[in-house]
């Protein structure tokens, strides 16, 4: 049979009323009577129920962390992140996919509401300001990754997307190439549009004209990179180099240079985005902007707990850099 507070009151010789607050740390409490409480627990074997608790605290010590692609490589060291921050202090986290899906995302973000997680953190596809007043609301914060949101419940941790895209591009032509493609991810990504807007600047500044059927957008996987990549090369076999919009798509390039024979980097350069495991895993071993993605979950997740420890706190975006890792394919 379960231990209840009842159980615990008596062995102690205090209230169940004294042992709620001993347990869920409320209300002024003589260290003497903590500690025979605290004593009796130990006991006993006391486990609070949860429900319980959460109707006294209004705390739930729930997280949900939605993501765009679990399968994604780059996913699993940002959960890892948030996961390291939010276990030790008591916090399960609700891992859910929305396969970079806008109506997903939706009922994913109703479905964690209705469960009462005390936050959420998110790497949205779409806008969310529409959304904000049903899933920001007081008491449970949302941190939004490298998309921005503005509210006193909801904030963002962004990584510089636009300017590693310059740096790869820029890159590229200190190598004296001047026909650069790129693999632009989704249309709706806020990513893409950063990183597109640091591939266009690159080659603007550089008197590069941009060629708009050179900027391919498309689903940001590997199989796509390949068909992408493929399809440009053989309509453009000028195009000398790829700069693509994550390293998946980058992955697909060379799958697709290796198949037209075409060597990189000697025939065409390839540069990806993120810096996942196997970009340094495979030969030519990838050129790649690094994201350290660890970080950008401990982050998001320290953000998240800084709000709920400051309710109503307006945060603007905390910002991450990212470097250009150089190494054989461009």
């Amino acid at each position: 049979m379960a231990v209840t507070l009842r159980d615990v009151a008596q062995d102690a010789g205090v209230s169940i009323k004294t042992v709620s607050r001993v347990v869920n740390n409320q209300g002024e409490i003589s260290e003497a009577t903590r500690a025979r409480v605290t004593a009796s627990v130990n006991k006993l074997g006391y486990r609070p129920s949860k429900l319980a608790r959460a109707l006294v605290t209004q705390r739930t010590d729930t997280i949900g962390l939605v993501l765009g692609d679990i399968t994604n490589p780059f996913f699993p060291e940002v959960a890892r992140g948030v996961l390291d921050i939010a276990e030790p202090l008591g916090y399960n986290v609700f891992l859910c996919n929305s396969d970079a899906d806008h109506q997903r995302e939706v009922r994913l973000l109703h479905s964690l509401a209705d469960h009462a997680v005390d936050g959420v953190i998110i790497f949205p596809t779409y806008e969310l300001e529409e959304m904000l007043d049903e899933v920001a609301v007081p008491g449970r914060p949302l941190v939004s990754v490298n998309r921005p949101v503005d509210g006193p419940w909801a904030s963002s941790v962004m990584m510089h997307s636009y300017r590693g895209a310059k740096k790869a591009v820029e890159h590229l032509l200190a190598h004296q190439h001047r026909t650069i493609a790129m693999l632009a991810g989704q249309i709706s990504d806020a990513h893409r549009l950063q990183r597109t807007k640091g591939y266009r600047d690159a080659l603007l500044e550089h008197g590069v004209p941009v060629r708009e059927e050179w900027i391919v957008p498309g689903a940001p996987i590997q199989a796509r990179g390949r068909e992408s990549a493929r399809d440009l090369l053989l309509r453009y076999p000028e195009i000398t180099a790829i700069f693509a919009y994550n390293d998946l798509l980058a992955l697909g390039a060379l799958q697709a240079c290796h198949e037209l024979g075409r060597r990189v980097p000697d025939d065409c350069a390839i540069i990806g985005f993120d810096d996942i495991p196997l970009a340094d895993r495979i030969s030519p071993s990838l050129t790649t902007v690094r994201v350290d993605k660890y970080e950008l979950g401990r982050r998001a997740m320290n953000r998240l707990l800084q709000m709920l420890a400051e309710p109503g706190v307006v945060l603007g975006p905390a910002w991450m850099d990212v470097e250009l890792v150089v190494r054989q394919s461009g």
